[in-house]
């Protein structure tokens, strides 16, 4: 695929990942009405989709590890090992049934939430800089070849 087309394809993905922030949204602002059962089932529906989008990320980035630089496979693979750990400890303690135990746990997942979004932003952030950059660096290129 030429560059300039995957730029194109780079673009569309950021589209999705609009979209998916907003169906984020919507769920998180729906989950304050919804019933314990509905919302345990939302939560295995979310789980599940997001083991899936670390496995696809894991295997995007072993396709591409002699075209991405070292840090991104260092992030890829420092994720995987916080998000183990959270679902880790989240299992751990859906044990406990102490009310103050629970309202210490749910403070943790709040504040694990907001630097979840954080890093998500910062993601956005960054895939907007490269995308940007590599149509920069593709120009340049042309521009070169011109010459």
């Amino acid at each position: 695929m030429a560059a300039s087309d995957q730029l194109t394809a780079l673009s569309d993905r950021l589209g999705e990942l609009s979209a998916r922030a907003n169906e984020a949204k919507n769920r998180a602002a729906e989950a304050r009405d919804k019933k314990k059962g509905d919302l345990e089932n939302d939560v295995a529906t979310v789980r599940d989709s997001a083991h899936a989008q670390s496995k696809r990320l894991g295997e995007s980035v072993d396709t591409g590890k002699d075209k991405i630089s070292a840090s991104w496979s260092d992030v890829q693979h420092a994720w995987n090992q916080h998000v183990a750990k959270v679902r880790e400890d989240i299992e751990a303690k859906k044990a406990e049934h102490d009310a103050h135990r629970a309202e210490r746990r749910a403070d943790r997942r709040v504040d694990d939430a907001e630097v979840a979004i954080e890093f998500a932003y910062s993601a956005i952030e960054e895939a907007e800089y490269d995308v940007l950059e590599a149509q920069l660096a593709l120009d340049e290129a042309a521009e070169l070849s011109a010459t």
